[in-house]
């Protein structure tokens, strides 16, 4: 409180991310700071203890929201056989299992200088923030690539098909269609093309809106590809009434089947949907202090390469680049189709888990 340091930490599923905010006279604290916490940890006991029980009652948090049940219902479906991979947030067992000595192995293995970037933006001198850097970390010690040695988990691809219905007390009905979608380093050119193709379902004038917003079927549409190095996740989900699920899910199951139409989309749409994404991105750039957030996930996840690249590939994206992600990755591929909804709502809707994933 005293030199106006703000700091926290968030964990996804490739990235671990503490950050500090404070005035320019203290970088040199701040970075100092964070030099400490992540060479030499303490690992107090009793603040162990009190951090444990603040992510306890996160965790409540989240299982007391009627919609957390879709997502972790999701995640443990399309990642069958590592669901915990893909759940960084973890679960009570594993939260009130943790003790110091877990953490102090995950900081030996994990928290070493060539698995780990500084980043610094802002109203910051590039050479001073250097010469911090390697006074503060330059004596850090390279050791054995963490990924080589204990490399993660592969998510094998789905074996079949699975729907469900999951029962809350909701007063709509969400829908929720799921499959694998392309991994960076395997098939980078099916990145930008997930990108540019959920881009133009989402827009107003396309024709997945018009089938489903505008016909009345749904409320709401959102289709998100999650870029990530290790399976990223494609989902579609639509938010209905229990008297329009089965007809809204038919819908979608029929425009999934007019993905690779040639006139599913106009040429206008493809190449606005490109410009407007570089737009997007470029404007997210503005605020220093998420840019850092940004630079941080694409070094993580896919390298800042992948990074520096990234408009200049989604600009090559073309009508042939998306036509082979929808054939690889969605139409007639294996996938989760659920729906939240009350118990009453299940019994009106007639909503099978045939029909959530197009039978």
């Amino acid at each position: 409180d005293q030199i106006g340091l703000v700091f926290n930490a968030e964990t996804s599923t490739e990235l671990v991310n503490y950050y500090f905010t404070t005035t320019s006279p203290n970088i040199g604290i701040a970075m100092r700071f964070m030099r400490d916490a992540a060479r030499y940890p303490l690992f107090d006991e009793r603040q162990f203890e009190q951090e444990r029980q603040a992510i306890l009652g996160e965790l409540d948090r989240s299982e007391s929201n009627p919609y957390g049940y879709l997502g972790r219902a999701m995640n443990d479906r399309l990642f069958y056989k590592y669901p915990s991979r893909k759940n960084p947030g973890g679960n009570r067992e594993t939260v009130s299992k943790a003790t110091t000595d877990t953490m102090r192995l995950i900081q030996s293995r994990y928290y070493i200088p060539n698995n780990a970037a500084l980043i610094v933006t802002g109203d910051a001198s590039p050479d001073a923030a250097f010469r911090l850097a390697t006074d503060l970390f330059g004596d850090w010690k390279q050791s054995e690539d963490p990924f080589v040695k204990f490399p993660p988990a592969e998510h094998p691809p789905l074996p079949k098909s699975e729907g469900a219905i999951i029962r809350q007390p909701v007063q709509n009905v969400v829908i929720q269609l799921g499959w694998h979608g392309p991994s960076i380093g395997k098939d980078n050119a099916a990145t930008y093309a997930a990108d540019v193709f959920s881009f133009i379902l989402q827009q107003p004038d396309s024709r997945f809106q018009r089938a489903l917003v505008d016909s009345g079927l749904v409320s709401g549409v959102g289709v998100l590809y999650l870029t990530q190095r290790n399976v990223g996740p494609i989902t579609i989900t639509v938010q209905s009434t229990p008297d329009k699920a089965r007809a809204a899910v038919q819908a979608i199951y029929d425009e999934i089947k007019r993905f690779n139409e040639p006139g599913y989309y106009t040429d206008e749409q493809l190449e606005s949907a490109k410009a407007l994404l570089e737009a997007e991105d470029l404007y997210s750039r503005e605020k220093l202090s998420s840019y850092a957030h940004t630079l941080s996930f694409w070094w993580a996840s896919t390298g800042l390469d992948y990074f520096r690249g990234y408009h200049a590939n989604l600009r090559r994206t073309s009508r042939a680049d998306i036509s082979r992600y929808v054939t690889n990755y969605i139409q007639g591929k294996p996938h989760v189709g659920l729906a939240l909804m009350s118990d009453e709502a299940a019994q009106s809707s007639r909503l099978t888990p045939e029909d959530l994933i197009g039978r």
